[in-house]
């Protein structure tokens, strides 16, 4: 199964926090792609992950011959499509960048959506950019919605300024789209929220179909009451549907695995073997056949308050 994310990256700032230089990544069979990435450096404003440590929110691009891009001969040889760019920070401080890219396809189903917020215009979010594939008539809707705080998956995320994931779009009564969602075939989503200080608000949602999911399996973590583990908040698989039972008593410190790295360190980090994470997260995710990780802290205001954990 091809999921709707081919590839991610992490970049970091090199000691001297002038520029973004490689960390690691997950490419799959594309690994030309990351022979090409791992000698590159990014400046301020430069490059995909330079755009997003700029701008300071979520950044889109799906047009590849843009100046911001500098990998465009090889993203086109790969396969590639669209990439966006998620950047952390500790309140000003930059720690990383993921960039995760998607490939298209005749088949390929799947949308990338950046939505935006300004308190002073509006308390309405309205979409900014947007990647649609060949979804032609649901990103014409889409360009004309707008979601208050706490209606839609956008909106969602939005009010409980947390990575929000939506399991059964085209069932779910709070998805105020499922009937366009349904004509192309999307049915699950997630969404990350972006709360500035200014007021401004940006909302991601990745939306993806059954036979092209965001990823193989979703997993978010938050700390428990005592901040001295994370426990399971919500999750999808496309094999198991009892994540939430399996992980009741589930407890990950700062030392277990992958995810207890990335909230150590408040860095994103990727394994390219779940067999080699003797966690218990990693002894499940290699049981459902799951290949790769990459976790991903989700801080607000300097704090921690949840780890995505993306499969393939």
């Amino acid at each position: 199964m091809k999921t709707f994310i081919r590839i991610a990256e992490i970049w970091v700032p090199t000691k001297d926090r002038t520029q973004l230089e490689f960390g690691d990544g997950l490419y799959g069979p594309l690994g030309e792609f990351r022979s090409v990435s791992q000698g590159m450096r990014f400046g301020f404003d430069e490059g995909l992950p330079g755009w997003a440590w700029a701008a300071g929110h979520p950044v889109i691009m799906t047009k590849f011959e843009d100046s911001h891009f500098k990998r465009g001969a090889a993203a086109k040889a790969a396969g590639l499509t669209c990439g966006v760019a998620l950047p952390i920070f500790a309140g000003d401080f930059l720690l990383a960048v993921v960039v995760l890219f998607c490939g298209g396809g005749e088949t390929h189903v799947g949308a990338i959506e950046l939505w935006h917020g300004d308190l002073d215009e509006s308390y309405d979010l309205r979409l900014a950019d947007g990647y649609f594939g060949a979804a032609d008539t649901f990103e014409f809707n889409v360009r004309y919605t707008k979601f208050p705080r706490g209606y839609g998956l956008p909106g969602r995320a939005w009010k409980a300024n947390m990575p929000t994931i939506e399991k059964d779009l085209l069932n779910s009564k709070s998805f105020l789209r499922s009937q366009q969602a349904a004509e192309i075939g999307i049915n699950r989503g997630l969404g990350i929220p972006y709360l500035h200080a200014s007021g401004h608000t940006w909302v991601v949602t990745f939306l993806s179909a059954l036979d092209t999911p965001v990823a193989r399996r979703l997993e978010i973590w938050i700390p428990n009451a005592a901040h001295d583990a994370l426990v399971f908040h919500s999750g999808d698989c496309d094999q198991n549907t009892q994540l939430a039972t399996d992980h009741q008593s589930t407890r990950i410190g700062k030392q277990d695995g992958i995810i207890g790295r990335a909230w150590l360190t408040g860095i994103p980090a990727v394994l390219d073997n779940c067999a080699g994470d003797p966690s218990r997260t990693g002894r499940s995710a290699a049981a459902a056949g799951m290949n790769a990780v990459l976790a991903m802290p989700f801080i607000h205001a300097g704090q921690l308050k949840a780890v995505i954990a993306w499969y393939f």
